[in-house]
């Protein structure tokens, strides 16, 4: 791991096509983004093409991890109000290349589609 410095982590959240309301309605969809913008930057996308995991989160390190080898993680199916708090907790200790996933978001862990 290294140490965190410059850019720091950014989120991409999925929203408006089956990630953010319609399919998923047992989730507080603002609550869920108001938790990840207290941790970091959230860009909300409108789609990221992965709907049979709705709802998708993807963490993106910060600039210096990115540069020492961290890649985004994508993490599907959040339809629990305590993974948006692990996932804030997680960019706050430095995301990915810096801190270590709390061991629970492992069953939300993917690799999309095109990438290995």
């Amino acid at each position: 791991m290294i140490k965190s410095t410059g850019t720091p982590c950014r989120i991409t959240v999925c929203r408006d096509c089956c990630c953010g309301g319609r399919k998923i309605r047992t989730v507080d969809h603002e609550e869920q983004l108001a938790v990840l913008r207290r941790a970091a930057p959230v860009r909300v996308a409108d789609c990221l093409d992965v709907c049979e995991r709705a709802n998708v989160i993807v963490v993106h390190p910060s600039s210096a991890a990115r540069a020492a080898g961290a890649r985004p993680v994508w993490l599907g199916l959040v339809n629990d109000d305590g993974a948006a708090h692990d996932i804030a907790e997680w960019v706050r200790a430095g995301g990915p290349g810096v801190a270590e996933p709390p061991a629970i978001l492992d069953l939300y862990e993917f690799t999309p589609p095109g990438r290995s």
